[in-house]
């Protein structure tokens, strides 16, 4: 018989486990402060929010969880053939744990474990940050006055490039995501930094500095550089019915050894094992049906993310640019991201949705190569409570201009995904 093996991420969950039920006042998450809620409720929440009505009432530890499911159906193919057979079944389940914990007045902790997910076999660390909005811990007034407008995040944290991050599937917690795939490029990474944020009425803005890589690393120091990423944006409730967003996001670093910030979801994707060869595994080719542009030694990345909400009508975009190469190429690349996507969540209470979105890539393979990569994707889905989500999806995803020796010649997938959700 074989011992298990005592990990870090397993002892933080068996210590946060154990700990829960032994804090007074650390119940519930309801007493932690400047906080989205998990479940339906945090649709369109967007940054934590500025204000609280949440009162500090000592060290309080809220906790949750998110688990998510589907039944997959998809067909693919392409040109060259030697594709894995595929078809009709149930993918594992995914899970999340999530630790919040208010330690003083405007000051929490978050931390995120994965439980299960397609990539990982065993329990492992997300990330978690300190975020801090209040200092009266420093009794000064004008300190105090400052942090009014002022957000602290700082840690080892999901980074706030664009907003299309808001909207997308976190392994086991897929509430907010009308659809069941994300991003063909899933601009999705973690990195030791810092964020600050500066908030008046509408108006944001933010400035932010990283390590620029997904791990911490003190070798090779002349290979790496910091990651300089911000946002600026508008974001208004001008009427009852009508709300309006737009932001502009920029990332970019001049050197790295392994930049991630299109392919750090280590999660893995929700289509699984399409245009993938035969004899291919689940978790070893976790992210098939996903693009990434390989841009791990340079980046520069823009996007602007508009979205307007009128009543139960929500329009999404993604307008996107990246650029930058491999340490092995001598030339930049570009490739662009559009996404667009409409719903619809009827009835008073909104609980029932209808949805499309159009996603496409396009740009330079290494080799001097031009290709591009079309998605369709038609959702409808149901919150049976609050906390539960049952969502339906057609896809049609296809990949044009790849080389005649690469598997993703001529290829296609397409077919229906069923996927359930529950989170709190």
């Amino acid at each position: 018989m074989t011992t298990p093996r005592l990990t870090l991420e397993r002892i933080l969950v068996v210590l946060a486990i154990s700990v829960v039920p032994i804090i007074s006042n650390a119940q519930t998450a309801d007493k932690i402060q400047y906080i989205g809620p998990y479940d339906r409720t945090g649709l369109t929440v967007f940054e934590a929010p500025p204000e609280t009505e949440v009162p500090f009432e000592g060290l309080a530890v809220g906790w949750g969880a998110a688990f998510t499911q589907q039944l997959q159906g998809l067909s693919h193919e392409n040109t060259p053939g030697g594709l894995i057979e595929i078809g009709t079944g149930f993918n594992t389940a995914t899970a999340n744990l999530n630790l919040d914990v208010q330690l003083a007045e405007g000051i929490r902790v978050n931390l995120i474990t994965f439980l299960s997910s397609r990539h990982h076999p065993e329990a492992w660390v997300k990330g978690g940050y300190l975020q801090v909005d209040k200092l009266t811990v420093l009794g000064n007034e004008t300190i105090d006055r400052l942090m009014e407008n002022l957000t602290i995040r700082a840690g080892h944290f999901e980074i706030n490039y664009g907003d299309a991050h808001f909207r997308r599937t976190d392994n086991g917690n897929a509430m907010y995501n009308a659809f069941v795939g994300n991003y063909i490029m899933d601009a999705f990474t973690t990195e030791i930094g810092a964020e600050v944020y500066y908030r008046n009425s509408s108006w944001l803005a933010m400035a932010a500095m990283t390590g620029g890589e997904i791990k911490g690393s003190v070798d090779k120091p002349d290979g790496r550089a910091p990651s300089i990423y911000g946002k600026v944006g508008y974001d208004s409730q001008l009427n009852d019915n009508l709300r309006v967003r737009v932001t502009g996001s920029v990332y970019t670093t001049s050197k790295s050894l392994n930049n991630t910030l299109y392919s750090g979801d280590r999660s893995g994707s929700r289509y699984y094992l399409v245009l993938e060869a035969e004899g291919a595994s689940t978790s070893s080719n976790f992210t098939s049906g996903r693009f990434n542009p390989g841009l791990r030694s340079e980046v520069t990345a823009i996007v602007v993310n508009p979205f307007v909400k009128l009543g139960g009508l929500e329009v999404f975009a993604n307008i996107e640019q990246a650029t930058g190469k491999a340490a092995n190429e001598s030339e930049e690349r570009t490739w662009n991201q559009y996404a667009g996507e409409v719903l619809y969540r009827f009835f008073a209470d909104e609980k029932v949705y209808v949805g499309a979105r159009y996603n496409t890539v396009t740009g330079e393979l290494t080799g001097d190569v031009d290709a591009s990569i079309d998605r369709v994707q038609l959702a409808v889905g149901w919150f049976a409570t609050e906390n539960v989500l049952i969502k339906a999806e057609y896809v049609d995803q296809t990949y044009n201009d790849f080389p005649a020796e690469d598997l993703r010649n001529g290829g296609s997938f397409n077919g229906l995904m069923v996927e359930s959700t529950i989170a709190f």
